[in-house]
């Protein structure tokens, strides 16, 4: 099954990019299996794009291979969603006349996509990021957190709140979810601040349906789907990164050449407006501006 999904991506690196990509489904869950597998193949590539490996084995998965590699290695749920997620919401700020510091973001969704989503943003200069998983708002006093998640309550919730989402959503700038379908009505986006920003981004049904994200006040809508305006979509950057990767002979991507990646796909949006915060994956200027940002 994970088959043609990989074979896409395949093909999205070589017409996009110009990148020979080749399609490995591995027949196993084990962190240590995976890790030994993509080590003992290594040699034969120019760099390894990591996908649909569930959290809390991705990040170990990543962090190893990347310590033991000389190549490039990228897990593209969490930082193509990411990557992009910044991109997007760069440009949405630009609308709405915010800036990166003072703004407050929920993310709903704490597995591999959220918890890069909330990293990154944090990076970028986000102060305030709330994040929440099916049992609620991630707070360091919350009994039974573990692992990633502990540490992820480190770094988010500076104002220490509790509960579910509708507590999260007061007054909030943005949400962003990477969770489950319809998990959001318009009664949440009405507790949000002015000109909300909402990026529903499960696929294919996203946790509010843009017209009900509208009917609550949302002023800008993003979603992971192609048949509404603002897609976020990893395939604005996971072409040109490891195009920019392989050009420059770049060993490790790095965080802050992840940023330069967001703000130069944000930039191909010269004049953003509600409808359009993120350029076309056929934009022809795409690949070449990430590439440019990898050195």
């Amino acid at each position: 099954g994970a088959m043609p999904v990989m074979e896409g991506k395949a093909m999205i690196f070589r017409q996009f990019a110009g990148v020979n990509a080749y399609p490995i489904i591995l027949a196993t869950q084990d962190t240590e299996a995976i890790i030994q597998t993509v080590k003992n193949i290594a040699p034969a590539f120019g760099g390894i794009n990591l996908e649909d490996i569930s959290a809390p084995r991705c990040f170990e998965i990543e962090r190893r291979l990347i310590e033991m590699l000389d190549i490039p290695v990228m897990h593209d749920d969490q930082y193509g969603t990411a990557i992009v997620v910044l991109a997007g919401l760069v440009n949405a700020l630009k609308v709405v006349k915010k800036k990166m510091q003072n703004i407050k973001i929920v993310i709903l969704g704490a597995g591999a996509a959220g918890t890069a989503i909330a990293k990154t943003l944090i990076s970028a200069g986000a102060k305030d990021v709330v994040v929440l998983d099916s049992k609620g708002v991630i707070a360091k006093k919350r009994p039974g957190l573990h692992g990633y998640k502990k540490e992820l309550a480190g770094i988010v919730n500076p104002r220490s709140i509790t509960g579910e989402l509708k507590d999260a959503m007061r007054v909030a700038d943005v949400f962003i979810g990477v969770s489950g379908p319809n998990l959001v009505n318009a009664e949440h986006i009405k507790l949000m601040g002015e000109k909300p920003i909402v990026f529903a981004l499960a696929n294919p049904t996203p946790e509010i349906m843009p017209e009900e994200a509208r009917r609550g006040g949302a002023y800008i809508i993003a979603t992971g789907r192609s048949d509404f305006p603002n897609q976020i979509n990893n395939a604005l950057a996971f072409p040109g990164i490891f195009r920019g990767a392989l050009d420059n002979n770049i060993k490790k991507i790095t965080d802050e050449m992840k940023r330069r990646a967001a703000y130069a796909i944000a930039g191909i949006v010269k004049h953003p407006n509600p409808q359009n915060i993120i350029p076309s994956i056929f934009n022809k200027k795409l690949v070449g501006a990430v590439a440019r940002a990898m050195r």
